[in-house]
């Protein structure tokens, strides 16, 4: 992490400043009143119309979400916590003592120019000052790292921050696993260098010898897979081992058991689960904020929201064949530098794939990623 302090001018959101003109100016077109509002009005880009702002004392600050401004805050009336979850404008943030504030956030901070969806996320640490019973107002974020984001509207929507490990947990039926979209996650790890995991749960639903070639493929590669039931509780002690001591991340698509694996990890979470729909074989969104539980095996676990569809964040079409490991070796050996390894002659990628050294199915997958197509 980068940092250098001066007088920082930032850049911030268009609503920072309230409309400069009267909406129904030219209904009073020729009035006296009007010609005096004309004349007195500064069309210009300085002054309290602009967008940009020096903030005192404040740093510029480079991690894995970009370049920011992090505020100076006073640290002998602010605690530092961790945020629990974000619920709406409101974040969970616990202290050093273990103790709860319901948390505003600083204004400064969600009208900074940024091209993130929510200025806080669940796992952010965070400096906030105590306002009242129970409440406060979260002053910065400080700098992140493990971050878990995909793309929203256009914006980058970080769903959980400062995590070392992300456990992708897909379901061997009810409803069916879906490899590209372990893929897309496992290409999410690679990018953001969290330690991926691949997880099946509902193993008792099939037999396993049926998972073993999607098994095999990623275990060659070197990826930790684990066959899992939560009904059944096997191989559970096994994945409460692997989360001991860690900051680790559950994701996955709707349904898959993410909650019900916790509550077998960690009875006393209780948290609530539901069935498959029987008739689409979707999950239902039981979980609806990503949220962080610290685990008494030590190290802190947090769910996510169920995931339909993943869009990724910040890749562009030619970095995609370097995420994937089984192509690395490859891409240099293709005739062509600007080689896609879709359609071009000599291309080794391919050639690779023609001789069984590259799995059909990834390299399917590669080519969806690669040509943006949604999970």
């Amino acid at each position: 992490m980068a940092r250098k302090k001066k007088k920082v001018r930032a850049s911030f959101r268009k609503n920072r400043e309230v409309r400069t003109r009267e909406n129904d100016l030219t209904r009073h077109y020729g009035d006296e009143a009007a010609e005096d509002h004309l004349q007195g009005e500064r069309i210009s880009g300085k002054g309290a119309l602009t967008r940009k702002r020096t903030v005192a004392g404040g740093e510029v600050v480079e991690d894995e979400a970009g370049e920011y401004i992090l505020p100076e805050v006073d640290t002998t009336v602010c605690r530092p916590g961790r945020v629990l979850r974000v619920q709406g404008l409101v974040s969970i943030v616990r202290d050093e003592q273990g103790e709860l504030f319901s948390c505003a956030t600083r204004r400064l901070l969600k009208t900074l120019a940024t091209d993130q969806r929510h200025v806080v996320a669940a796992g952010d640490h965070v400096w906030f000052r105590p306002e009242g019973q129970g409440e406060g107002i979260i002053e910065r974020v400080e700098p992140r790292q493990g971050l878990l984001s995909r793309t929203s509207r256009g914006r980058r929507h970080v769903l959980v921050a400062n995590v070392d490990q992300i456990v992708v947990v897909a379901s061997a039926a009810e409803p069916r696993i879906k490899p590209n979209l372990i893929d897309r996650f496992l290409l999410t790890a690679e990018k953001t260098e969290i330690r991926p995991v691949v997880c099946i749960n509902k193993i008792d639903l099939v037999e396993p010898a049926d998972l073993m070639p999607l098994v095999g493929v990623y275990s060659q590669l070197g990826y930790q897979v684990l066959l899992v039931s939560a009904t059944t509780g096997q191989n559970i002690d096994q994945l409460r081992e692997l989360l001991s001591g860690r900051d680790t991340v559950l994701s996955g698509q709707s349904g898959v058991g993410k909650s019900s694996l916790l509550n077998a990890i960690e009875p006393g979470l209780g948290l609530r689960v539901q069935t498959v729909s029987s008739e689409s074989q979707k999950g239902r969104h039981t979980t609806t904020t990503a949220e962080l539980f610290p685990l008494a095996c030590g190290g802190h676990v947090i769910d996510t929201p169920g995931i339909r569809q993943f869009q990724l964040w910040d890749v562009i079409p030619e970095e995609v064949p370097g995420f994937f490991r089984e192509l690395r070796p490859y891409v240099s050996r293709c005739r062509f530098p600007d080689c896609t390894h879709t359609h071009e002659d000599f291309c080794a990628v391919k050639d690779a794939v023609a001789d069984g050294r590259i799995d059909t199915r990834r390299y399917e997958s590669f080519t969806q990623i690669a040509a943006g197509d949604e999970a």
